[in-house]
Formats: C-alpha cells, structure tokens, sequence
C-alpha cells in the first residue's frame, strides 16, 4: 500500500494518518521523537506493511512484475493499488476524492512546525503536486513513478512500468479489490488495539 492508501486506512484520525503517511521516513526507534498520537500511526503503517507484504493476493502482484522490475517490483505494485483505491474511490469512502485530498493537506499543514525538515519536504511535495488525485489517472501515475525513478540509486524502469499495469489491468484490479477488502479488515481491527 502506498500514501493514499496508508492514509485511508487510518479512518478520521489526523495525527494517526500522518503517521501512517511519514512511517518510511522514520527508521528504528527515532519514531519515539514524535508525539504518542503520530507514533501510533508509524506502528500502524508498520503493521500494514507486513500484512500486505505477507498477503497470497500481494505476492501473486509482485511475482508478475519481478521478472521485469525485480526488487522494484513491491513498490511498484504499491502504486499500482494506490491507483485503483483513487479510481474507485466512491466505492471507498463517501467524500469525494477531491475534497478528501484538500482537506487532509490542510490538517496536516498544522503539525509542519513539529516535523523534521526532511518531512516536511516530503509532504510540501505531496501537496504541491496532488499526489492522491494523481493516482487516479495512469499519467498521472507515470509522473509521480518517474520522479521516483529519479531518486532510485539502481536502474529502476519505475516509469515504464505503468505499461505492465495498462497490459493486466483487470488482473491487477481483481486482486486490488480482493485485497482491499481483507486490508480493511485488518486495519479496523489493529486500530483498536493502539
């Protein structure tokens, strides 16, 4: 799962979401820096992230990619799902995506003062080129997956990569939705016992 998604998951809860959202920014025990509130949210990026790395529908995602992207393939199957929970939103959440987005950003500008300067970049670019809407277009997905490609140290082909997803839409899709349903499940469930 990616940005979008880590966010989604966290339901209404601002500082939660925000540290779902930086969690890969934050390596070992320097989570323990921030506020109890945006720790848990690191946690809980954590543990989606070992959910959907172990799940049967994920692997099958990754194995389809990995002759192609190799270890690249993971994060590319993570936008690919960042892609189709943005094009179908409406079957997610009630808000439109558009005014999710806004409002999330707005939130999230009021916790820059607390976050380091690393993140705070991070973020500022997030909301500078929309990334949450930009998952919902495959261009708009390449951008971003080629600004990425920019900062890989290896050969990635992160850009390219967007073919494969246009190729085995519908496989990628069945397993997405599939996915998504058990991830919800999990999510739920985890946030209860932060």
């Amino acid at each position: 799962m990616n940005f979008l998604a880590h966010v989604y998951l966290s339901g209404n809860n601002t500082p939660l979401a925000l540290g779902n959202l930086i969690a890969d920014r934050v390596k070992g025990n320097a989570f323990e820096a921030f506020p109890k509130t945006i720790q848990k949210g690191i946690i809980f990026h954590r543990k989606i992230d070992y959910f959907t790395d172990h799940h049967p529908y994920f692997k099958a995602c990754v194995s389809k990619l990995f002759p192609i992207y190799r270890h690249y393939s993971r994060v590319i199957v993570d936008m690919y799902f960042d892609h189709y929970l943005a094009t179908n939103w409406e079957q997610y959440h009630s808000q439109p995506l558009c005014e999710f987005s806004s409002e999330f950003y707005d939130k999230i500008r009021g916790y820059f003062n607390i976050l380091p300067d690393n993140i705070q970049k991070f973020l500022t670019a997030l909301i500078r080129y929309n990334w949450f809407e930009a998952y919902s277009s495959i261009q708009g997905l390449q951008l971003i997956l080629l600004q990425m490609e920019k900062r890989t140290q290896f050969t990635s082909k992160l850009g390219a990569s967007t073919q494969e997803l246009i190729n085995n839409y519908t496989y990628f899709n069945s397993h997405f939705t599939d996915f998504m349903q058990e991830v919800i499940l999990f999510s739920r469930n985890e946030i209860q016992t932060l």
